[in-house]
């Protein structure tokens, strides 16, 4: 009886760690395709420009994960390839220039994956009466209280009456010129506030005594 449950205690003690060494490959293999597909979704009518942050990644023969900032000449520096010039481009364009340089002579069939990391070449402008006038990188949903507020507040001699935003017309040289209530913003009508698009200046102006 003794060799019967030895052997029986054996065999359940095995079944336990057979099953748990199963799934190991599983759960290797999500951890290695999931960030793939993350970088696999480009914003791909989106228009590359100095200063912005782009992954550039090739998945197959080999694997190669690269972020590149974009010079002020208008240039990415990638492995094999060197230099290549991305400023106008979208990032559809991007990936299929990468991949066809990488695919003359230096890897065979590569699959390329760009994606933005980082948009720094969209900017908006605040000056004027505020702490800290300069550009700064557009974010998503920026609007002129949030300009104001990331520009670090009005000086003292700031005046929330005479706030304005100049917009680049779409067609010829000069601005629209956006007139903004900020004064009614901060009282809590946010219908006042205005959102701004890439190469606004928002001024604001000191207040009339």
């Amino acid at each position: 009886m003794k060799p019967l449950t030895i052997a029986f205690v054996a065999m359940m003690l095995c079944i336990p760690v057979t099953r748990a060494v199963e799934p190991a490959p599983i759960e290797l293999q999500k951890i290695t395709v999931r960030p793939d597909a993350m970088e696999a979704l480009p914003v791909g009518e989106y228009t590359v420009g100095i200063d912005d942050i782009l992954a550039v990644n090739v998945l197959q023969p080999e694997q190669i994960f690269n972020e590149c900032i974009v010079s002020p000449d208008g240039s990415i520096a990638f492995p094999y390839i060197g230099s290549v010039m991305v400023k106008g481009l979208t990032i559809n364009q991007v990936q299929e220039e990468v991949q066809r340089r990488l695919s003359d002579g230096y890897l065979k069939y590569p699959s390329v994956v760009v994606s933005l990391k980082e948009s720094r070449s969209r900017k908006f402008f605040v000056y004027g009466e505020v702490i800290k006038p300069g550009p700064y990188p557009m974010d998503e949903n920026t609007t002129v209280l949030r300009a104001i507020s990331i520009a670090g507040g009005f000086t003292r001699f700031g005046s929330a009456s005479r706030v304005k935003v100049l917009r680049p017309k779409k067609q010829g040289s000069g601005y629209e010129t956006i007139q903004v209530k900020i004064k009614s913003v901060m009282e809590g009508d946010s219908s006042a506030d205005v959102a701004l698009t890439s190469g606004d200046i928002v001024v604001v102006s000191e207040g009339i005594l």
